[in-house]
This record gives structure tokens, sequence and C-alpha cells, in this order.
């Protein structure tokens, strides 16, 4: 390509934009894995005789367009020649619909345009080809089309691609120029902000991996983004990714990016023409449940009325929604509406056209994330940004864990329809034949009986794939089948985890004996994968990272993060100091009581009787945190014997989203209470209460996790990799947790209160060496 201004892009983005037509079409046809995927066509590729070619470039001009990509096989013989693209998929080849064959010729002709046009040809065969993974058979179609008919449609294609590719180029150099000239939206840093903003602003200006501690109340979500929009010209950045552990964050992140672009005066007279504010396109990613209007219906034009003729609509709907800019789900909302087309879907295109997009961690980090995939595809230079950063390691395992149920597998289909019969049935059998080993010993009846495996047994596997192939023809024609479908996803999710399973994982089987000896109770067997080192898994997530900003104000230490989560050696970490004062808290080791388990009931009291003492003596809102509900519920109950007169809110398990906002609004309005709450559960982060509205924390527990067996195989699995299993597995988790919770009290600089941590161990010198500096000096 010598002309640098042209266009270029690759075979499968110029057919993705152009030449996608007709409705959505997501029937229920389980995906090849992405190691499947290559290795079938290898398969395929290495059955063709030579003079055979895999992976053939082939590039080319057409309508200003550099068009390049490479063709899946190239096969030459004396006048025998053709070209091939092979697509791998599962199950009957006949539910690949009309718009997915399209797409995969689209590809193919384009490919067949620029090799006629290389080599002056006048025609040329075209083979597609279908490979099932499983069975390893092949269909394949091939047509002959002339040279001048396959020039004449990719010319179609990048006329249509050039137009849209020309506005693209404009508004990148009019993004760049306006995130070069970006101001901070606020007439000064506060305290600590600045220094923050300095270091996240090196660290993607110079492509970086960064850890940033940074304590709550300093402004953490303007302060990190700030700095990396102004970064992205500097480093030619294509996206930032401001990515979330909780649902709150994703609005905490809005509201921030509204903040930074709202606060820009009109670009001055440089900027180029028609530029009058800054030319930012933000997009908020969500849950396909959450996004969905018709959760009834299946993915597919013949089901729901927003997937009939999506593509067709898609082209205008997009041109408004680059005109709107800023698309939260409200803005999606109402552009789907206008355009009779799926919010979520439309979501997803967007995902290609913004410049900064809101979502959740997994919808870079886990293993079908749409933007890391779009990444990859795209080859972009991106920078996730992660708040609330402590929370990945947990969200990294639950991504890469799953539990294949016994009873859910088989009983969740309430009546199960005659074509499901048979393959349910060889799957009770074939969950019998896995536990019939295990009963040899004959193990005792009444009790759960847990096994941890060498590696994931494939007794099941048959049965499951069976099972899938007959959901999969039987959701074809009944496809709001919620609870088949559940069984579907489940079934797909844990053959997939099975074949990436190594010892950055743990299986289990559990099950339960029957009275009747030697039987399974029915329904009662689970096989477990669980994740335990999630950086097996992440390590090339962050390596696919131009950057990437870790923020928190507990990632310390910083190696059990960067080795948790696979991070980068090259990876950098800050501890921002911080803008409160030691003398903002009255800090109190209570270290004559003792909350481990044994020691419990007798905590009661004398814990009850601190916290009435508090609060007669400075009457306001408290809240006191516990390891477990089963704790939480005896000293509340504890507190209202004794002291009957001072109200009480408690956490309960389970809460519903409206039970949650009113613990919230109970614990901090004008009334003086206690609020009990689980350490580490939803009320422990993530909510802010200044001021007068929380005065007083209690953190009645070290917050260790339970030394189970689960727990003791973590230690020893990290112990072996790092040499520092004991804390990795207990004693780090459970201090970020105390942490986060006494760190709802001070969130300003003018709040004051009391932090009382009751435990003995509380004292010790590497536990104490754990807390903010601020809260010691």
């Amino acid at each position: 390509m010598d002309n640098p201004t042209m266009m270029n892009v690759s075979v499968r983005s110029l057919c993705e934009f152009a030449a996608r037509t007709g409705s959505l079409e997501f029937k229920y046809t389980p995906a090849p894995s992405a190691e499947e995927g290559i290795i079938g066509h290898i398969t395929v590729q290495q059955r063709r005789p030579d003079p055979y070619v895999a992976e053939y470039l082939l590039k080319g001009e057409c309508e200003d367009v550099f068009v390049s990509g490479r063709v899946d096989g190239y096969y030459a013989l004396q006048q025998d020649c053709f070209l091939e693209e092979i697509k791998t998929h599962r199950g009957n080849v006949a539910r690949i619909g009309p718009g997915r064959r399209a797409l995969h010729w689209a590809q193919l002709k384009v490919y067949g345009a620029l090799f006629c046009r290389r080599d002056n040809r006048e025609s040329i065969n075209l083979r597609l080809t279908y490979f099932e993974v499983r069975k390893e058979e092949e269909t394949h179609e091939t047509l002959e089309f002339s040279a001048d008919e396959l020039w004449n449609y990719l010319s179609a294609l990048c006329r249509d691609y050039a137009q849209w590719a020309v506005k693209e180029q404009r508004h990148r150099e009019r993004r760049d120029f306006a995130l070069a000239a970006l101001n901070f939206p606020h007439a000064d840093f506060r305290t600590g902000q600045h220094d923050l903003s300095r270091n996240v602003y090196m660290a993607v200006a110079s492509s970086v991996p960064l850890l940033l501690q940074a304590p709550t109340g300093i402004g953490k979500t303007v302060g990190v983004l700030y700095p990396a929009m102004k970064a992205m010209p500097k480093t030619g950045l294509d996206r930032l990714f401001f990515l979330t552990c909780r649902n709150t964050g994703r609005k905490l992140g809005l509201d921030g990016l509204s903040t930074i672009i709202k606060a820009q005066a009109p670009v001055d007279q440089e900027a180029p023409r028609g530029l009058e504010a800054p030319p930012i396109r933000v997009l908020e990613l969500s849950s396909r449940e959450a996004a969905c209007d018709h959760p009834d219906k299946a993915c597919h034009g013949d089901s729901c009325p927003l997937a009939k003729h999506f593509f067709d609509r898609l082209s205008d709907a997009r041109e408004e929604a680059i005109q709107q800019r800023f698309l939260d789900q409200s803005a999606l909302r109402a552009i789907a509406r206008n355009h009779s087309i799926c919010r979520y879907f439309l979501a997803q295109e967007m995902a290609r056209w913004s410049d900064i997009i809101v979502g959740d961690v997994n919808h870079y980090f886990d293993q079908f994330a749409l933007l890391h995939s779009l990444t990859k595809q795209n080859e972009w230079k991106v920078a996730p940004l992660v708040d609330e950063a402590h929370n990945l390691i947990d969200r990294a395992r639950g991504m890469y864990s799953i539990v294949l149920s016994e009873a859910e597998m088989l009983y969740t289909i309430s009546k199960a329809p005659t074509p499901l019969q048979k393959p349910l049935a060889d799957l009770e059998e074939a969950w019998q034949t896995l536990i019939k080993p295990f009963l040899s010993d004959t193990p005792a009846a009444d009790v759960e009986h847990r096994y941890f495996l060498a590696d994931v047994p494939e007794e099941l596997n048959s049965a499951l794939y069976s099972l899938i192939a007959a959901i999969t023809d039987y959701l074809s024609d009944h496809p709001t089948a919620a609870d088949i479908q559940y069984v579907l996803f489940t079934a797909l999710g844990f053959l997939r985890l099975a074949d990436a399973f190594a010892d950055h994982s743990l299986c289990t089987l559990e099950f339960t004996v029957s009275p009747l000896a030697g039987t399974i109770l029915r329904g009662s067997a689970k096989l477990k994968i669980d994740n335990l080192i999630p950086a097996d898994h992440l390590k090339q997530r962050f390596l696919d990272a131009n950057s990437c900003v870790l923020f928190s104000a507990t990632l310390s230490p910083n190696r059990y993060h960067q080795d948790l989560l696979g991070m980068p050696t090259t990876s950098v970490f800050k501890d921002i100091e911080s803008p409160f004062q030691r003398e903002q808290i009255k800090l109190r080791f209570v270290t004559d009581i003792s909350t481990r388990r044994d020691d419990r009931f007798a905590s009661l009291e004398p814990i009850s009787a601190r916290i009435a003492a508090q609060f007669k003596a400075q009457p306001g809102n408290y809240l006191v945190y516990l390891s477990s509900f089963e704790y939480l519920n005896a000293l509340c109950a504890c507190l209202n014997k004794l002291q009957p007169d001072i109200p009480t809110i408690r956490q309960s398990a389970g809460m519903a989203p409206s039970a949650r906002e009113q613990f919230i609004l109970d614990a901090s309005d004008t009334t003086p209470s206690v609020g009990f709450a689980v350490l580490g559960g939803v009320f422990s982060e993530g909510i802010d209460l200044p001021g007068d509205k929380l005065i007083g924390v209690f953190v009645a527990t070290l917050g260790l996790p339970p030394h189970d067996e689960v727990h003791e195989v973590l230690r020893t699995r990290l112990e072996a990799r790092y040499g520092d299993g004991y804390r990795y597995t207990y004693l780090y988790p459970g201090m970020q947790k105390v942490i986060q919770a006494a760190g709802r009290l001070i969130r300003t600089p003018e709040d004051r209160g009391v932090i009382e941590l009751i435990d003995d161990r509380f004292l010790r010198e590497d536990i104490k060496a754990m807390l903010p500096k601020w809260w010691l000096h």
C-alpha cells in the first residue's frame, strides 16, 4: 500500500460492515471453541492435495480502499484452481442460517475479486466448506464466478465502506485534536488527585501497565479518566475501556465522562472545521438480560420483531447513534425504538465505532468477551481502566468456574419433551456410571461426600454432547423454552472449561448417598470446575492491551494482584498519598475480644456493650461488620435484648435491589441507628455516606476466608506457584475487606468518626502493616 492516506480494512471487517443484510439469526447452535476452530481448519487443510496453500495472503486496492486478508486455502494445478473458505461448526449444518451463509460467501467473493484482479484472470472457482468439528465431516459448495462480477461486488462494498470510513477518519482527527486540548473539568485538583492523574498519564502515554492504589474520596474516577483520555492522541490509542466490577460503577464512570465532556469550552479557531464540542463517542454496555425488551423471545428474526430485518435497519440507526455521541442505555433505548431494532445488539454494533466504552469487566476479560474479540479482530490499541480492581481476582475466578448439577441438568426441564427424554435418560445413567467407583467403600448415608479429582472425568461427555445436539434441534422450533436454554448453556459452558482444565483450576465431585446402601440420592451429584488462579486465563488479555490501569483503594500488596491476575512483569505500582488526616478518626484496637469461630458466642455481650456505650456517648449512625449472617443475626439480637431502645437495621441474605436501597436510606437518615452488615457484602464497599450520615464503624472480624478443604487446596496451589500460600489465600483477601468496610467512614476531608477493629490479631505487626498509613500516623 503506497498511499499512506488510503483506507485500510481487513476482508472480514469490510464484509461485516457492508455485506450483512436481513435479520439477526442467533439460533441455539453451539459454536466450536477457538481451539476447535483452529484444529478444524488445520484438519481440512491437511486433507487437501498438493499444491494446496493454506492461509494464502490476498490484497489489493479498490475504490480508494486497501483490502487485505488471508483466504483459508488456494489450490492451483494447471487449469484446476479454486479458493476455499473453511467455517467450523457443531451440529447440523442446516442450522446455519441464510444471513450467516451470505456473509461467508461475501468474504469468499472478496478474496476471489482480489485474486482475479491480481492474476488477470477471467473467472475463478470459489469453494465454501463447512466442517463439523465433532464428526470431522465436510459439507462444501463450489461455484464459479466471473472476474467482472466479483470486482463489481467488491466495488459496491468498498464504496459503502469508504463513505463511512472517510467520516470516521475525520472523526478521529477531530477527536484527537479535542483530546489533546482537553481541560481538567474542575477549578483545581483535589489533594492527591493531581499525583494520581500524573501517574495515569505517564503510564498510558508510555504503554506501561499500572496498579494504582488511591484512597476513596480523592476523585479517582475523574482523576483516572481525564489523563487517560488526554494521553490517547499521544499514544495513538483507538479505544478506552472503563470497566467496573459492580453495576453501580458504570454510573460513576458515565457521570465522570459527562462531567469531563461538558466542562470543555468550544474548541478554538485552530480546530478542524465544524468542531464545536468535543466529538467523543461514549457507549455504555450492559448485559443481554438487562437490555432485552422481549425476554420471552429468541434473538432471531423468526421470533423477535426487533431481530427481524435488523441489518437492513442498522445503517440508519448507526448514523443517528454517532450523531448523538453519548450512548448510555437511555439513549440506546430511544434510538433502537426509533428504528425498531434490538437495543442490546445495537450497542454491540456501536462498540465498533465508539471511543470510550463503559461496561463490566466481563466485557473484556471473560471467555466470550466482546471488547477483547473486537480488539484482536481490528488490531486496536486499547487501554482498559479497571475500577475497584481489588475485586477482579474473584470476578475472574467466577468467569472461569462452573457447576454441573445433576438436579438442574435432569429436573430443570419440568416436562421434558419427547425428543429430549432419551438423551436425558442417557445423561442420568452417565451420572451413575461416574459415581459408581466412588461407592465401592460404601460411604456413609445422608452425608455429602466430596472428592477432589486430578482431571475432569469424561464419563458425562458423550451424554452431554448428545443432549446438546437434541436441545439444539428442539430449540430451533421452540426458541423460547427458557428452562431448556439454561440446560444447554450450562452443558456448553462446562465442556468448554473442561477442555481448558489445568492446575489453575480444581475439579470436585460431590454427592450424597441415600439410606439405601450403595445408591446415590437422586439429583444430589455435582461436578464443579473452580478456577483458583485466574492469571492463566487473563495473562493474554493484559498482553493484548496497549496499556492498562487497575485502580482501587486496596491494591496492597501489589505482588499479590500482579501474580494472581497474570499482569506483565513490567507493571508498575503507585500508592497515592491520602488527603485525609489521622485526626479525622478515633482508631481503637479492641484486643481483649476474640472473634474466632469458637469464641463468637462469648463475644456477643462484650461487643454489644461497646456498641451501646459508643451510641449512648455520641448518638448517630453506625455500621457493624461481621463475618457471616449467622454471627450478624446473633449480635443484632443480643444488642436488641440488652439495649432495646437503640434502633437497629440489618442486612439479610439475597436482598432485592429495592431492599438494598432502603437499607442505605435507613442507615444514613437523621434517626440514629446501628446497622449490621456482612463483611465483603454489598454494603461494605461502593456506598458513600459522607458527613454525619455515618459517624462510626465497627469491624468485628479479621475477614479471613474459612479454613475449609477448598481453601486449603487453594493455599497449597498458591504456595507451590508463588511461595506465599497462606497470605495469598487468607490474609490478603481478608484484610482487603476490613479496609474497604472501614473506608465507608471517611469520604471527604471534613468527615469525622470512630473506627473500632475488634480482634486480638489486629495488633500483629504484619496485619497492622497492611492498614492505611494515615490511620496510624
